[in-house]
């Protein structure tokens, strides 16, 4: 029995940050950064919310589509990197506030392929017949962690939430047919933050040495990201026995235009084929392949029986591929 996602829905702030209002705030511009990113604004959440606020919006806007009761969940994966707080978790949070009295959950880190990893966590619970309803759960508030005076970070990312259903496949046994995941720590060096853990706890220090804000190799990132992400998208193609016409979707992590049309062109993928949603949401992290999925059901663009591939590629560095077969109708 397979794992399908049965509900999709997504929230993104009211509230942009155009690369207009960066040009006020460092020594930037709108041509630098659309040439380079693919971004022309993102969503910002205000300073008084955390990421739950995010997930609960999106969370919520799947139960009401599924007509599920939030009792009726039995588990919540939460893949986030920017938690409301260290503890307790934030899919305890997101439990409390979705009064979902009847299910378990937790966190799972692993940045941008942190939904990749949740989906691919998920269907195994499915699978075994343990659980027939979860709700995962991709959101991250980036502009928290985010140093507005460094142009190399501030002007890529932005807060967003994307959530999923996912429960037994049925008779048509359409849904999550399989999955390849990765890591690679040695990559920890190119994409981290420093300060708020257990090796730097927050002190003055820590603060005035800029520790508690993300920091990245802008170039190792996107070189590796490239290869990783088309190596995946090949290997779970091949390991299947399917070319890359049997894919209706690629839905790649909203890192950069750059780095999704580069891979599109190196498996041979069409415009229509490679989605990119990233000129108005920035990088959302691990929020951004299932607010990309979103958008795409929602207008009316996925239908079911349609071949997916979800691939990612993050801190840690981590990375994979999701294979699927669309179930919604």
């Amino acid at each position: 029995m397979q794992a399908s996602i049965t509900g999709i829905g997504h929230f993104v702030p009211e509230r942009k940050l155009t690369n207009f209002d960066l040009e006020q705030m460092v020594d930037t511009n709108d041509e630098w950064i659309y040439t380079r990113t693919g971004i022309r604004e993102r969503g910002i959440l205000d300073k008084d919310k955390g990421v739950s606020y995010m997930a609960v919006k999106a969370a919520k806007k799947v139960l009401a589509q599924t007509n599920t009761h939030p009792d009726e969940l039995d588990l919540i994966i939460m893949a986030t990197t920017t938690f409301d707080m260290p503890f307790p978790s934030t899919a305890a949070i997101v439990q409390d506030a979705l009064n979902a009295k009847n299910c378990w959950g937790y966190d799972l880190v692993t940045g941008c392929s942190g939904f990749l990893f949740a989906i691919s966590t998920a269907s195994q619970f499915i699978e075994t017949g343990k659980h027939k309803k979860i709700m995962v759960i991709g959101a991250d508030k980036m502009s928290s962690i985010l140093n507005y005076k460094d142009r190399n970070t501030c002007i890529i990312f932005g807060d967003g939430a994307g959530a999923a259903l996912l429960e037994p496949s049925g008779k048509n046994n359409y849904g999550v047919e399989d999955y390849i995941n990765h890591i690679d720590g040695s990559g920890g060096q190119y994409l981290y933050m420093k300060g708020g853990g257990s090796l730097n706890p927050a002190t003055h220090e820590t603060v005035d040495k800029n520790m508690h804000f993300i920091q990245q190799d802008g170039k190792v990132l996107f070189k590796k990201a490239i290869i990783e992400m088309t190596n995946s998208f090949k290997e779970i193609i091949e390991k299947n026995n399917l070319t890359a016409e049997d894919i209706k979707f690629f839905i790649p992590h909203q890192a950069n235009a750059r780095i999704i049309k580069a891979v599109a062109e190196k498996l041979g993928l069409t415009k229509d084929q490679a989605i990119i949603n990233i000129e108005k949401h920035g990088n959302t992290t691990a929020a951004t392949i299932p607010i990309a999925m979103s958008e795409l059901y929602q207008n009316g663009k996925l239908k079911k029986g349609d071949r997916v591939i979800l691939s990612a590629f993050g801190t840690g560095f981590s990375w994979g591929s999701v294979l699927l077969k669309w179930a919604m109708d």
